[in-house]
């Protein structure tokens, strides 16, 4: 009998090569013995947590509670599996909850069908999905970096006040019906005016709150929202509150929701794509932060793209299983790090716990008050909103202290949706306005320090008669190239007028075909006044486009230098100027370090 040829034995190395590679296989090959003690207490202690959490954060997604349930273990799951951090945990997530609600809710208004709305977010969970594996497999994990910091913390505090202000009626045992966060507002107010409040409810939800924020401050060992729960079913079991008016959770179906492919009409998929975007870079977002913290503790390399991967296959898993799009969380994965976690098969079991309830005590959380629900989330929001951050912002930068502010207004009168778009387009804006309008100045000499140094910062520096040294911290393009042509302009009309201004080019890591154009006519008229454009430090890529762009025609081949001090070498060489105090009354050209803004009026 004939062995196997090289080609099929080439291909099987290379089958059993890729199942290697998949996260779980490789971390069930890796694992310890001496880890499993601590991977099922901690999966334990993670249950307790993830129970109340995954039932209130699907309420605030407008979903059945026990939607939070499916989705919590479909996800754990499906991550053990394929995500590459050891003890990342995902879930059903208070940021992410408006953000369904927001997309989901709008499709099911006319009929107020929960399974709809059940179908709606599983499909949803099936297009964040793909988004996530087709961004893995473009290796596009650097998008999270498209929100910047002050921008997400305008976006979170947004939310956090959408959140609070949503969650508010429930709290009280009422409900209120608005489509926005003013509407909510009003609505809340008419309501108490008009006395709405449930007094039972209101205790049970402000208690809530006081014992989960007490126990989280003075005893954070203990599981703050776990003694909550039980308090609120004891008190609502003894004290028969459901005869007092205050909602409760009820019996939960029993047993395991089967494989389903969520039934949507064609028409809705444009929306549910708008979300999902939207969804996918929050979680990839929230995502990479957490990995990165956590991996940083744990020794762990950050695979962006990896947890891309891992992340779609848990939405992928929780969307075949009536459940909806989950991210990482920070709080949950800080329960578990502290409670001795491992690696994922913590997720594993907080999972078959979670089954084991379903299928054998559905009824555990039947007499689980609504507005004890509503602590948690409120809870929850409360730990998204960073006031010292904003603060910060506002005592370092104003510019991005408006940024934080304008992604907050956004949030709280646009909707969490609108939201993350103007974060976003905020953020994309605030990188197009460094470059519009880059931070230049003029250079001197000082005596003692070596190189040519910002005349601001060193007034007593010193520069030749006839020579400017001019820096533009910014590539050469469409949205600068007149900025940069005027204040040119400006410098070679001083009184003394200049013979040569040397461009200080390094920071200049690009021109673009019409600033070339911008360059050509400044040196042509440059030329006329007897005054020379001169480049020094020109990065070699920028200088073939300049030779592509033919402007060596008018600026003169040999006044492109390696540095600056071959410029001034040349220039003195020429001309024999000695070094002298800087005399010009004139202010230096740009904006102060770090402003970013416009020059003045008459430099435009």
């Amino acid at each position: 009998m004939r062995g196997r040829s090289a080609p099929a034995r080439q291909g099987n190395r290379k089958l059993v090569s890729r199942v290697r590679a998949v996260p779980g296989i490789r971390a069930v090959s890796s694992y310890r013995r001496e880890w499993l003690v601590k991977d099922l207490v901690a999966g334990v202690v993670l249950t307790t947590l993830l129970v109340p959490q995954g039932m209130a954060y699907a309420e605030l997604a407008g979903l059945p509670a026990i939607t939070g349930l499916y989705t919590t273990v479909l996800c754990l799951l499906g991550y053990a599996v394929c995500g590459p951090s050891r003890i990342l945990v995902l879930g059903p997530d208070s940021s992410l909850g408006p953000m369904i609600a927001a997309t989901v809710l709008p499709l099911v208004a006319a009929d107020g069908d929960p399974q709809r709305a059940v179908a709606l977010a599983s499909m949803l969970a099936l297009m964040v999905a793909a988004v996530m594996i087709l961004a893995s497999l473009a290796k596009l994990g650097f998008i999270a970096d498209l929100i910047s910091k002050p921008t997400m913390i305008g976006y979170m505090n947004g939310l956090a006040l959408t959140i609070l202000i949503g969650q508010l009626p429930k709290l009280l045992g009422f409900k209120v019906e608005a489509d926005n966060l003013i509407g909510e507002c009003t609505g809340f107010v008419r309501s108490l005016a008009d006395g709405a409040t449930v007094p039972a409810a209101a205790a049970v939800g402000v208690g809530g709150i006081v014992v989960i924020l007490l126990l989280q401050r003075f005893l954070p060992k203990v599981p703050a929202v776990l003694v909550m729960v039980v308090l609120a079913i004891a008190g609502a079991t003894v004290l028969d509150l459901g005869a007092h008016g205050v909602g409760l959770v009820g019996e939960l179906p029993e047993g395991f929701p089967p494989f389903t492919i969520p039934d949507v009409r064609p028409a809705d998929l444009p929306l549910l794509l708008g979300g999902a975007l939207g969804i996918a870079l929050v979680s990839l977002a929230d995502t990479i932060s957490n990995a990165s913290a956590f991996a940083a503790r744990t020794g762990q390399e950050v695979r962006g793209n990896q947890e891309m991967a891992g992340i779609g296959v848990a939405n992928l898993a929780t969307g075949l299983f009536q459940g909806f799009p989950v991210s990482t969380s920070g709080s949950r994965t800080a329960v578990a790090e502290r409670a001795g976690a491992r690696s994922q098969l913590t997720g594993v079991v907080g999972a078959a716990l979670i089954v084991l309830m379903l299928v054998l005590v559905p009824g555990l959380f039947r007499n689980l008050p609504q507005p004890a629900l509503a602590a948690v989330v409120i809870t929850a929001s409360l730990s998204l909103a960073d006031v010292p951050g904003s603060v910060r912002l506002w005592r370092q930068s104003r510019t991005e202290f408006l940024l934080c502010c304008a992604a907050f207004v956004g949030v709280a009168l646009l909707g969490v949706l609108a939201g993350i778009g103007i974060a976003v387009a905020l953020s994309v804006l605030n990188v197009f306005r460094r470059a519009w309008w880059p931070y230049r100045t003029v250079l001197g000499r000082v005596q003692d320090l070596e190189g040519y140094h910002d005349i601001r910062s060193y007034p007593q520096a010193r520069q030749l008669p006839g020579l400017v040294i001019y820096r533009f911290d910014a590539p050469l393009f469409f949205a600068n190239a007149k900025t940069f042509r005027d204040e040119i302009r400006r410098l070679a009309g001083a009184d003394p007028r200049p013979t040569w201004i040397v461009v200080a080019a390094e920071p200049m890591t690009d021109v673009d075909t019409t600033a070339a154009d911008v360059l050509e006519d400044l040196d042509e008229a440059l030329n006329a006044d007897q005054v020379h454009l001169v480049f020094a430090e020109l990065k070699d890529p920028v200088r073939r486009k300049i030779e592509r762009y033919e402007l060596t025609r008018t600026i003169d081949p040999d006044h492109f230098f390696p540095t600056v001090e071959a410029a001034v070498a040349a220039f003195r060489l020429r001309t024999g100027a000695e070094w002298r105090p800087v005399t010009t009354a004139e202010p230096p050209v740009g904006p102060e370090p770090g402003s970013g803004g416009p020059p003045p009026a008459d430099e435009r």
